[in-house]
């Protein structure tokens, strides 16, 4: 079955610029969203003493993180009458991570990112040094929030990808922005 691209949006950017805040809004609005692999995979590994950690061994972390969007858009891909779907990063996510990191992008990787596509607007959210914040899961610095943002924004722009970026404001605003974008009214 190919995947209708037309209502599955990606939200990306560096860590901390407010994306789960920003898709936890938009599920609060009856919105179906995805939350982000990577996070999810660095508590596992943390949990299970695993090595597939992005300060410990960042090619393993890589291909959890792509094995597990790929189940994500494939998961997504066979639901029916679902309405837009937002997800907290995409499979584009894990390349350009990747090639953040210089670590070799396999072809299949490439393939698969081209096969497994989403809707051509993708919102980005740009670097907030004012709301970031680290945790657990989230140990870069600014700086390196910052250098993700413009490897996500080159990497999507890449593979074709419009991006909009979702202007520094409260969640709500920021919530009705997508909303307004998307001409979806509640």
């Amino acid at each position: 079955m190919k995947q209708d691209n037309s209502i599955v949006y990606i939200m990306t950017g560096g860590p901390g610029a407010g994306k789960t805040t920003l898709l936890d809004e938009l599920n609060k609005n009856g919105l179906e969203t995805v939350p982000e692999e990577g996070r999810k995979i660095i508590k596992e590994q943390i949990d299970s003493n695993g090595e597939g950690l992005p300060w410990i061994n960042k090619e393993l972390f890589a291909e959890l993180m792509f094995k597990e969007s790929v189940k994500s858009y494939l998961k997504i891909s066979q639901m029916n009458n679902v309405g837009p779907v937002f997800f907290d990063r995409g499979i584009l996510d894990t390349l350009g991570y990747m090639r953040l990191e210089n670590i070799p992008i396999p072809a299949f990787m490439e393939a698969k990112a081209k096969e497994m596509v989403y809707h051509n607007n993708v919102f980005i959210l740009p670097p907030w040094k004012e709301i970031y914040e680290n945790d657990q899961e989230r140990k870069q610095t600014i700086e390196k929030a910052i250098l993700t943002f413009e490897c996500m924004k080159e990497i999507y722009q890449e593979y074709g990808y419009n991006l909009i970026e979702v202007p520094k404001s409260a969640v709500e605003s920021r919530a009705r922005f997508i909303l307004d974008t998307l001409s979806y009214t509640n």
